[in-house]
């Protein structure tokens, strides 16, 4: 028989998450968010408590675990507060896992540590202006100069990459043209700080507003030719891989926000009262919020099979991209729902369910929007 039930081990990691989440965000992050303020504090805290480590080897400072365990912690994360869960997954499945999956010795022993630590994160740069889904039409170009890269070009909508304590970005960048007009596509990391690489100010966002999100440029940028992160010309491959991971964790990002509307609604609803009752007596409510759990339990599902698959080592890429479609769905019809349940009282900033509204958009978009998800689903079943 299937067992759904966590081991004493990942329980243990959820409780201590929930917890964290409850006792040392929940109180601040109302305020950071309307200031539009990056959680110094909390990522120094979770640094502390070995978060950013949780998937990578004890020999880089990591804590040894796997990737259902990272997307344990996100989940509770997101129940409270999706900025910081995102800053999380980001930080470890965009800025630390590519130098631990396809980076030199000597890139990871001098990279990851403090990735590890939560002190230092790094960036994932992919997405370019005008891009947009299509990644593999990527403008930004390094050639190679005697011993060094000159990298010039731009990248849009990257986390974590303008921070105090950012200190690399891994971007892709056409690096050779073939014959037949196909692009050479190769991963280089760029150090924050590097002449020539300008971070611009950060976006106005919808959501997310905890988080770290901005435009990079690059403008004759030089950095060592052993920056080069795997081999070259496999850059674009190996981001798609790490993407494939990043929709499982997206996905439990997702389903800790459509939880987290549950749990909002469930308190309030046995408090508000209207035209005499308490509003969770009327079933058209009861029926919602049913329909809310539906959703979340679903989802949570779908990512766990994807993980499962994942760490088992068999093929995922296809219910990747189910948890991803489902979960980011329920997150985005949960929100939507909560909103609708505390009326008025949920268009007011000062309850968490209008947080989850503005943040549950962006996750039908990013590490791929639905409409990808549904393309590569079709792919897999050999639609076309």
């Amino acid at each position: 028989m299937i067992d759904f039930r966590l081991d004493e081990e990942y329980e243990s990691l959820r409780k201590t998450v929930e917890d964290f989440a409850h006792a040392e965000v929940a109180p601040v992050i109302g305020e950071l968010y309307e200031k539009e303020e990056f959680p110094y504090a909390i990522v120094a805290k979770m640094g502390e408590m070995g978060l950013f480590g949780l998937p990578f080897p004890e020999k880089f400072g990591g804590m040894g675990g796997d990737y259902f365990a990272l997307c344990l912690a996100l989940e509770e994360l997101a129940r409270v507060d999706s900025s910081v869960a995102i800053t999380l997954e980001a930080g470890v499945s965009l800025g630390a896992m590519p130098i631990y999956r396809f980076g030199t010795q000597e890139q990871q022993e001098e990279w990851l540590p403090p990735l590890c630590a939560g002190t230092a994160l790094g960036g994932f740069g992919l997405t370019e202006p005008g891009g947009g889904s299509d990644a593999g039409a990527t403008r930004t170009r390094a050639t190679l100069d005697g011993d060094s890269w000159v990298i010039n070009g731009s990248k849009a909508f990257i986390t974590n990459s303008g921070t105090d304590i950012t200190r690399l970005v891994t971007v892709t960048a056409v690096t050779d043209v073939m014959e037949n007009g196909r692009k050479e596509i190769s991963a280089i990391i760029v150090p924050s700080g590097t002449p020539g690489f300008e971070v611009a100010p950060k976006y106005s966002k919808v959501g997310w507003n905890c988080s770290d999100t901005h435009e990079l440029s690059f403008s004759d940028v030089r950095v060592p030719a052993e920056n080069l992160v795997g081999q070259r010309g496999r850059g674009y491959a190996q981001f798609l891989s790490i993407l494939d991971e990043g929709r499982v964790a997206i996905a439990a990002l997702s389903v800790g926000l459509a939880q987290g509307c549950v749990d909002e609604c469930l308190k309030y609803v046995k408090d508000r009262v209207a035209f005499g009752k308490r509003i969770g007596e009327y079933q058209a409510i009861q029926f919602k919020i049913a329909d809310m759990e539906v959703r979340t339990h679903t989802a949570r599902l779908a990512y766990y099979q994807a993980a499962a698959k994942m760490l088992r080592g068999e093929p995922f890429k296809k219910e990747a991209s189910i948890a991803k479609l489902v979960a980011s769905n329920a997150a985005m019809d949960n929100a939507r729902d909560a909103t609708q349940i505390f009326g008025g009282y949920g268009f007011m900033n000062e309850f968490p369910v209008s947080r989850f509204y503005r943040d549950a958009k962006i996750l039908e978009i990013g590490e791929g929007t639905s409409e990808v998800q549904k393309m590569l689903i079709s792919r897999h079943l050999g639609v076309a």
